[in-house]
């Protein structure tokens, strides 16, 4: 390869790297990242062995039904267990999650949940869309943080929509998040020292935390009766 290549690259990096991080700083992710602590994570982890995955999945549960911040358990799979299954972990402890609050306020403790979101005018907005859009508020809910993620959850136990339709939607509409922030935690260890596999992992970071912030405006353009919802 030529210095010209070599430097070419190099320069792409960097400004790969800068434009990451002027992002992640945007969206608050850089308070969560130590990166001096980055590999003692993964090997933390790792020493769990076979389990680890099991372990993580039911941590992210607890963290779903317990209001834990759900940004830097997210970056922590990726940086664990790498871009590809950090995302099917963080994807499974989410679904299961979501499913576990939803079933709790509908049939364990509903009194409770409408205590949290009494008066509440997005709970409200929320409430009687889904009595006229159906799922589809649901997609638009989960892919515009309007409202808590996690309180959100809880609160679709108090509508009508069949849980069938809430885990199968909420499935589907949080992966396009759930992909973009693991990117983040395994671009931090799977480039292995190698310059290429590094710049895609941060390359696919990037654009997907990119598409994902315009999600909102795109879907607000295309639902005018969505506008009221923020």
């Amino acid at each position: 390869m030529s210095i010209t290549s070599k430097a070419i690259k190099l320069i792409t990096a960097i400004g790969v790297m800068a434009a990451i991080y002027i992002l992640l700083k945007h969206y608050g992710v850089i308070e969560y990242i130590d990166l001096k602590n980055v590999y003692k994570i993964k090997e933390w982890v790792s020493g769990f062995g076979i389990i680890a995955p099991l372990i993580y999945i039911g941590f992210y549960i607890v963290a779903t039904l317990f209001f834990f911040p759900g940004l830097p358990i997210t970056v922590l799979s990726g940086i664990a267990f790498g871009p590809v299954w950090g995302v099917v972990y963080v994807w499974v402890g989410a679904i299961i999650g979501v499913s576990l609050a939803f079933l709790t306020a509908r049939y364990v403790a509903r009194e409770l949940v409408e205590s949290w979101v009494s008066g509440n005018a997005q709970f409200q907005k929320i409430d009687e869309k889904v009595e006229q859009e159906g799922w589809r508020i649901l997609m638009f809910t989960r892919l515009v943080p309007i409202f808590p993620f996690n309180l959100q959850n809880y609160a679709y136990g108090l509508t009508k929509i069949k849980f069938s339709t809430y885990a199968l939607v909420s499935a589907i509409f949080m992966l396009p998040g759930t992909i973009a922030y693991v990117q983040i935690g395994g671009a931090l260890v799977s480039g292995e020292g190698n310059l290429d596999k590094t710049l895609v992992y941060l390359s696919i970071a990037g654009v997907l935390i990119v598409l994902v912030s315009l999600i909102p405006k795109f879907l607000r353009r295309r639902q005018p009766d969505y506008r009221d919802l923020h």
